[in-house]
């Protein structure tokens, strides 16, 4: 790859990506920006690391299975423009962003800041935003399993709700402790999070750990076990616009460099909303500053 001004990354299979909204995010881009549509898994990783310190700013039109690849593929100091193009796109919009894909990407190109942000790293793949084990990472791989649709994208967000609900039914809205959390205790699930938001529902956000920040290492949230009477109680609390005092039953790190975890058996694992298999242990690491992102102050 030559140098080039800017590359725009584009996975045509997005959720929210067709032709038109194509044309509108390259219209709104600098003149002179390179397209390159990807066409298999892992592909974004590898155009990412081909493009690292070959372009002035690499933007990403995708959703949250795009953005994780090419985390894993950039360097430091090449800045991403994270443009939101999937059913929830929870990154770019953790960042501030409009949630349409035109609207960001004129955003970035009219008053584009650089920041430095931290990823997380799960047994040494990055995320942006969140990871888990066992009961998240279930529902996942659930959803997953019921394929794409004829179009070729994934299931929309009340897919997840509808599959974390039948999961509980299942076990009669109980889950008892299954792994441990190394220094901290036993419990039922792990949810580890490198952003203020860990998912949105439409267009609310998901806060399970509010404290947590980009700038900051990571936060981990842990039920030590479920009964049906917790539900509530940890919906409320996840929906709150503002922080509010925690469950009891909550194993609760802040800022963390390291989380490891042991489970009783192997367990799902998942980062960013991908599957990573089943797992007998899950080493958290933060990576502070490893990024560098196009956010924009209006």
């Amino acid at each position: 790859m030559g140098r080039v001004p800017a590359l725009l990354l584009v996975n045509p299979f997005a959720s929210q990506v067709d032709e038109r909204v194509l044309a509108r995010v390259r219209e709104a881009l600098p003149a002179g920006t390179e397209v390159r549509l990807t066409s298999r898994p892992g592909e974004a990783t590898e155009l990412a690391r081909e493009a690292a310190g070959r372009v002035e700013a690499l933007y990403v039109l995708g959703g949250d299975g795009t953005f994780n690849e090419v985390l894993n593929g950039i360097d430091a100091h090449t800045p991403l423009g994270l443009l939101p193009g999937g059913g929830t796109s929870v990154l770019p919009r953790a960042l501030g962003l409009p949630r349409d894909p035109a609207a960001a990407a004129a955003r970035l190109a009219a008053h584009p800041v650089r920041c430095r942000i931290s990823v997380g790293r799960v047994n040494g793949r990055r995320f942006g935003f969140a990871a888990g084990v066992g009961l998240d990472a279930e529902v996942v791989r659930a959803v997953d399993e019921r394929g794409r649709q004829p179009d070729g994208r994934r299931p929309g967000d009340f897919a997840y709700v509808w599959t974390a609900l039948r999961r509980l039914a299942r076990s009669r809205f109980r889950l008892e402790p299954a792994l441990e959390v190394r220094s901290a205790g036993r419990a039922a699930s792990a949810f580890v999070v490198n952003a203020p938001v860990y998912t949105y529902l439409g267009r609310v956000p998901v806060r399970l750990a509010p404290g947590a920040a980009f700038e900051g290492g990571l936060d981990l949230v842990a039920p030590t076990r479920v009964r049906a009477r917790d539900v509530p109680l940890l919906l409320a609390w996840a929906l709150a616009p503002a922080e509010r005092r925690r469950p009891a039953g909550l194993l609760y790190l802040h800022d963390a460099e390291r989380v490891e975890v042991v489970c009783d058996r192997p367990l799902p694992l998942q980062a960013d909303g991908e599957d990573l298999g089943d797992v007998e242990e899950a080493v958290f690491e933060a990576e502070r500053g490893a990024v560098t992102v196009l956010v924009s102050v209006d």
